[in-house]
């Protein structure tokens, strides 16, 4: 009988086009979070090349962290994570959810 295997990809396409692998994402000692490793987690995650409960305990994130980094993106795109402009674009997609 065949359990459930997890079929995984071996690259994914980033958030810059180029192919992400298991080894060209961040290094899990990463503590300094700029917009494009940010958007590489959330792409190898989208893309099946991590689950999030592996990023997570990878990168040391909650769930919580990582769902508001997928949420930037979806709502934003890439601009949506800079954390300088949370604020701005969460007022923005509040208003567009009114209209």
């Amino acid at each position: 009988m065949i359990e459930n295997q997890k079929i995984r990809p071996a690259q994914v396409i980033g958030p810059l086009g180029e192919p992400l692998t298991l080894d060209s994402l961040p290094p899990p000692s990463t503590r300094r979070w700029v917009v494009r490793r940010k958007a590489e987690v959330v792409a190898a995650v989208n893309g099946g090349l991590l689950s999030v409960d592996e990023a997570c305990d990878r990168y040391d994130l909650t769930v919580e962290e990582f769902a508001s980094w997928q949420r930037a993106i979806d709502r934003s795109g890439m601009p949506g994570l800079r954390v300088t402009r949370i604020q701005h674009y969460k007022s923005l997609y509040e208003r567009q959810q009114k209209y």
